[in-house]
């Protein structure tokens, strides 16, 4: 609809225009300030220059009312036209705001947790956004692929075959095992381990050359794991990248590096020199003992991205690496791509409490609170809404006891809520949404006007999530018009009434919106409640 409007306003002008909401919806639904930017060049003042652009909308059917105040040109939609695009919106169904291709491929990686261990809420968190603006993109028209990094190389998965070795000989064997300071521990360890006493018997356990071997097969159970956690939050990936599998490819990588002059020996070891773009310190890309570092193994995975031909990426990763930004993009540089092609994205952690206390961390995995654990208790639903209640680069904290709320304080539920209460409205006026698609809006109340317009707004909610990769502008809007809804409800009586088909009209516009945002959110809206 905005795009509709800015379009037609700037065929009328003949300028660009940048298009407002007015707070105040009296006052139009849209407003531009395009007169303040042309004062200067026109040499006239903003109120007089305004006055003489609102006059050249005399002839237009858009907009029932066009006017300046005070410099600005606000507008006003008109029935037909609000009518008019309600019924090509009711039409599209399931694909309204759904745009054409933009040509645009993008590559996005996220969550690339280390396979050791089940996945966290922390985690949770940037796979339901990373998820979230996949879904999101892909409506609007670009082309993503979804990619998972596994690191399944360097010190954690030593750390993952002693790890295993331990829960055998502890929960296996009976040993009185001497625990190192630092270990991977859970119960999941212990399945494992007793899959591998099953097959090769106790031996393994004590033989530190088969310790990779025990970590490797760890790793695909873990793998296994993970994906199922994923899969039950309604979250896959189209591509799973093994990091192991890449490092074949160092010595031409580093080959490129030393071409373009980025790496110098100092102390036995190979630097990136990072500073150069920025970054705090040279850092090691190769250590005295000659093994490539993590940073290694990034440079050739982020090299391996760009030589597929990908127009932008995208990688969420924890705020833990927000130090690790400069590095990778300044290796980007040295590699011969531009590294504003690499957009970085930070989710933050996440606190949760129960009845107002932090909630207990995992005895299945040990140390943390376990994703499965959460959509076990709340449903991938809740877990995947809240989570997106806050822009990723901001602390969360929420209490899992305010997800069985039956009430507005659980934001979930009222947006459901509205959603089921239109059905159930038109289950007692026993028609349905296409009975309704053709009903007229002439006379139609302002309330329900405003209902209309608000319903209508979802590409330009949509887009601005998008393009901001904040999916807190769509969970905002659903509770708002959630909340419009509700209040109408209450306002009028619908069923019965004079007017009860275009009111019925108007419900099944802002239910379809609801229904739209909450599938793009990897949500399904209920039906009944």
């Amino acid at each position: 609809m905005q795009n509709i409007v800015k379009n037609h306003i700037e065929k009328i002008l003949e300028a660009d225009v940048v298009l407002e909401k007015p707070k105040d919806i009296s006052l139009g639904h849209f407003a531009t300030p395009v007169a303040f930017s042309l004062a200067k060049e026109l040499r006239k003042s903003p109120m007089i220059i305004a006055n003489e652009l609102a006059s050249k909308f005399s002839d237009t059917d858009m907009f029932e009312k066009v006017e300046a105040v005070k410099g600005f040109i606000n507008f006003k939609l008109s029935n037909n036209f609000l009518e008019k695009l309600s019924k090509e919106v009711l039409l599209s169904g399931d694909n309204f705001a759904k745009e054409n291709s933009k040509g645009q491929k993008i590559l996005l990686e996220y969550v690339s947790a280390n396979p050791t261990g089940p996945l966290h809420i922390g985690h949770a968190r940037g796979a339901v956004i990373g998820d979230s603006i996949a879904s999101v993109g892909k409506h609007l028209g670009y082309d993503i692929t979804t990619e998972y990094y596994v690191n399944d190389a360097g010190a954690q998965m030593d750390m993952l075959g002693l790890s295993v070795s331990l829960a055998g000989r502890d929960f296996i064997l009976n040993e009185d095992v001497e625990y190192p300071e630092t270990y991977y521990r859970g119960d999941y360890l212990v399945d494992i381990a007793k899959r591998i006493f099953e097959i090769h018997g106790k031996e393994i356990f004590y033989d530190e050359s088969k310790f990779r071997e025990m970590a490797v097969f760890a790793k695909d159970i873990v793998i296994e794991i993970i994906t199922s956690d994923l899969k039950d939050a309604g979250i896959e990936f189209d591509n799973f990248v093994s990091e192991a599998s890449l490092y074949d490819a160092w010595l031409d990588t580093k080959a490129v590096l030393l071409e373009n002059g980025s790496l110098y020996t100092k102390d036995d070891k190979l630097y990136l020199k990072s500073t150069l773009h920025g970054d705090d310190s040279d850092r090691v890309v190769v250590r005295e003992n000659g093994i490539p570092t993590y940073l290694a193994g990034d440079i050739i995975y982020h090299k391996n991205k760009f030589d597929r031909g990908y127009d932008h990426y995208i990688n969420i990763w924890g705020a833990d690496h927000h130090g690790y930004i400069k590095r990778v993009h300044s290796a980007i540089e040295f590699l011969g791509y531009k590294a504003e092609n690499l957009e970085i994205l930070l989710s933050q952690m996440v606190q949760l409490l129960k009845g107002g206390e932090p909630y207990k961390m995992s005895k299945r995995a040990g140390n943390v609170i376990l994703m499965s654990e959460i959509v076990e208790e709340v449903g991938a639903d809740s877990l995947r809404f809240i989570f997106l209640t806050k822009k990723s680069d901001t602390h969360l904290e929420f209490d899992l006891d305010m997800l069985t709320n039956q009430d507005s304080t659980n934001p979930i539920f009222y947006i459901n809520y509205a959603y089921a209460r239109i059905n159930q409205i038109f289950k007692k006026a026993q028609k349905t949404f296409d009975d309704v698609i053709d009903i007229s809006y002439e006379n139609l109340n302002q309330d329900a006007l405003n209902l209309v317009y608000e319903s209508l707004l979802v590409p330009s909610v949509l887009n601005e999530a998008f393009n901001k990769r904040d999916m807190q502008k769509i969970t905002e809007y659903l509770y708002s018009l959630a909340s419009s809804i509700h209040r109408f409800y209450n306002a009028y009586k619908i069923v019965g009434s004079n007017e009860e088909e275009q009111y019925l009209k108007v419900l099944s516009l802002a239910g379809l919106s609801i229904k739209v945002c909450l599938n793009l959110l990897g949500i399904k809206a209920k039906e009944t409640m």
